[in-house]
């Protein structure tokens, strides 16, 4: 007696036997298509918020302090600023809790770059080296005391060295003495020193 076999139930088996093996396959080798896999799942996962696109997201401006004409929250020269998600946007916040935010949600903190006083300001600077440079006024207020004794003795080496010393401190070349910044207005003119770092420094272009 001759076995009897359905065709349909054989094409079942063998559907279910390739699915088995693709889903294998995407198990062991997470690449694209595991990506893929993954997406269409549905198991995409949800952003930080702080890597949010910028016009995803606005911050706040730093609140500023009118002693130091710098951010009130100022630490080892950075300071944070409350940064707000776009309306409809989903992500995690700074607590690690996936938010929809409606945008007036804090969703992260970002850091910005401040610079540490010491109570010299610029102004006061200037205005001694201009009108009492001769006398070394500017250099005993920055903290050269050798240096504003000396002017002092030479009426600012006959000129030259009061017009060079005021030359020097406008353009914040010369600062105090214990390497802390002027006191300028946190929206006035600064001046940003550039240096080659690791991150700056450009690698020679290595061709194959």
């Amino acid at each position: 007696m001759a076995a009897s076999w359905s065709p349909r139930l054989c094409t079942s088996e063998a559907l279910a036997a390739q699915l088995f093996g693709v889903l294998w396959l995407v198990t062991v080798n997470p690449g694209p298509w595991g990506a893929v896999a993954t997406v269409a799942a549905g198991g995409e996962e949800t952003p930080k918020c702080e890597d949010l696109k910028v016009g995803q997201y606005i911050c706040k401006d730093p609140k500023i302090n009118d002693a130091t004409q710098e951010p009130v929250n100022c630490t080892n020269y950075t300071a944070h600023v409350p940064c707000f998600p776009a309306p409809n946007i989903t992500c995690k916040d700074f607590s690690g809790n996936e938010t929809h935010f409606t945008g007036n949600e804090v969703g992260f903190f970002k850091p910005i770059s401040c610079r540490n006083v010491n109570g010299y300001s610029y102004k006061v600077a200037v205005a001694l080296s201009l009108f009492l440079g001769w006398l070394g006024a500017d250099r005993f207020y920055l903290g050269y005391p050798a240096l504003g004794l000396l002017k002092f003795c030479t009426v600012g080496f006959c000129g030259i060295g009061s017009l060079i010393d005021f030359i020097l401190i406008s353009m914040q070349i010369v600062g105090p003495s214990d390497g802390s910044s002027y006191i300028i207005d946190y929206y006035g003119t600064r001046l940003t020193r550039l240096s080659i770092t690791n991150e700056t420094f450009r690698k020679t272009q290595l061709y194959p």
